[in-house]
């Protein structure tokens, strides 16, 4: 009884957020609907970093950079799978445009308050990518339970960083911003190597080097010749550049 009303209270705030119309209980899904896409897409720079070219349902790929985790959604979210992202109140829709992201199929849910965990497992149910940044450690047994729904709902579980047991681990390991002369322009991208190491077949690593924001996306290809000297591996980052006369916000 207790379990049945956390997860009437998950899906109560969820509904309360404006998914009620992408949320779903398990009982109400179509049989075999889960199984007729088994791996959503991702951009073509991205493909070679996962196992089988895309995002397998029902798999946990944690990601430990903003910016790549958006790029993550953007096929999927163009092609129609709707996306929730919980516990990022700061992250910038401008900067998820940018990375291509349809905004009319991604949901927020900024402040879960005591019921992230909750509301991540109702999101499980009818959500094809859930992006869940949780508010402090996480249990291993939490952890497990949420891959679990991920694996039964047919949902692609994405952690924000660290995560207990996930099929597959994200991060970047090289990063050079672009779009800098000689101290002046205004950052345009991010000329990124980005690792994936998982387990069973995707125990080996693999590294694939792109631009993020995608060349293929809203900005134009940045020129190699106007590259600034950051360098950095993991952790937050900014996502969003000028625009307008808007400032740079962070991402996460």
């Amino acid at each position: 009884m207790r379990g049945a009303a956390r997860r009437a209270a998950g899906l109560q705030v969820v509904r309360a957020a404006g998914l009620g119309d992408a949320v779903r209980t398990a009982g109400e899904h179509a049989a075999g609907e889960v199984g007729v896409t088994r791996t959503l897409p991702v951009l073509s720079g991205l493909r070679a970093l996962l196992p089988g070219g895309g995002l397998r349902r029902g798999a946990t790929i944690a990601v430990h950079t903003s910016s790549v985790l958006l790029a993550l959604l953007a096929a999927a979210s163009r092609a129609g799978s709707w996306c929730a992202v919980v516990g990022l109140p700061g992250l910038s829709p401008i900067a998820a445009a940018e990375m291509g992201i349809a905004l009319e199929r991604l949901a927020l849910v900024p402040h879960p308050g005591t019921e992230w965990t909750t509301i991540v497992a109702a999101l499980l149910d009818g959500v094809d990518i859930v992006v869940a940044a949780p508010p402090g450690p996480v249990a291993p047994v939490v952890a497990g339970r949420l891959a679990a729904r991920a694996r039964q709902r047919g949902s692609v579980l994405m952690p924000a960083g660290a995560w207990t047991g996930a099929d597959l681990t994200v991060a970047p390991v090289r990063g050079v911003w672009g779009g800098l002369g000689a101290g002046r322009g205004r950052l345009r991208g991010r000329e990124m190597t980005i690792q994936a190491r998982g387990r069973g077949a995707a125990s080996a690593p693999r590294e694939v080097t792109l631009w993020l924001p995608a060349v293929e996306g809203v900005l134009p290809p940045v020129s190699r010749g106007s590259k600034a000297g950051e360098r950095g591996a993991g952790g937050r980052e900014v996502g969003g550049r000028e625009a307008g006369g808007d400032t740079l916000r962070r991402v996460g």
